[in-house]
């Protein structure tokens, strides 16, 4: 089942994260403030009374014609399903992302997955893909981190629509 989150969802979403390398785990707080003030742009996939898939995103306010994923889980018992494929398509289908033209997403390198999912997700929508630096390395992680790529996917289905 694929849903809005509830702030009661935050430890298991916590939990998911945590158990999903490379995702950065972010703080219980964080994940909070998504579950209830960003549900509308968050998917969490149930099964069995289990989460077992979360995207996170939002609206950002500077460019509202852009719905921003910040994170994919998918708990390692559904992996391979193409939950992470649905869960898009759920995000792009609420009334919350009407008007966005195009999904972008920061995803390093090496995220042989991700990059997967989103480029399947571009097929699938007869979108383009395209990506270039956003937060360098050394520029913005002090060496910390690996460069972080911008993906932009576009047309959006929806924006077909509106």
């Amino acid at each position: 089942m694929l849903r809005s989150p509830q702030a009661e969802d935050g430890p298991a979403i916590s939990a998911l994260i945590a158990a999903s390398p490379p995702l950065d785990t972010n703080s219980a707080y964080c994940n909070l403030l998504q579950c209830s003030d960003f549900a509308d742009t968050c998917v969490v996939a149930e099964r069995d009374g289990q989460i077992v898939g979360w995207i996170s995103g939002y609206r950002p306010p500077s460019h509202p014609e852009r719905i921003f994923v910040w994170q994919v889980a998918v708990d390692a018992s559904a992996r391979g399903l193409g939950l992470g494929g649905r869960m898009l398509d759920e995000l792009i289908a609420r009334p919350a992302v009407k008007g966005a033209t195009t999904l972008t997403t920061t995803v390093t390198e090496t995220n042989d997955a991700s990059w997967g999912l989103f480029q399947a997700f571009a097929r699938r929508h007869g979108a383009e893909l395209t990506k270039q630096p956003r937060f360098e390395r050394e520029a913005h992680f002090a060496g910390a981190h690996d460069t972080e790529w911008q993906a932009s996917i576009s047309p959006l289905p929806s924006a077909q629509f509106n």
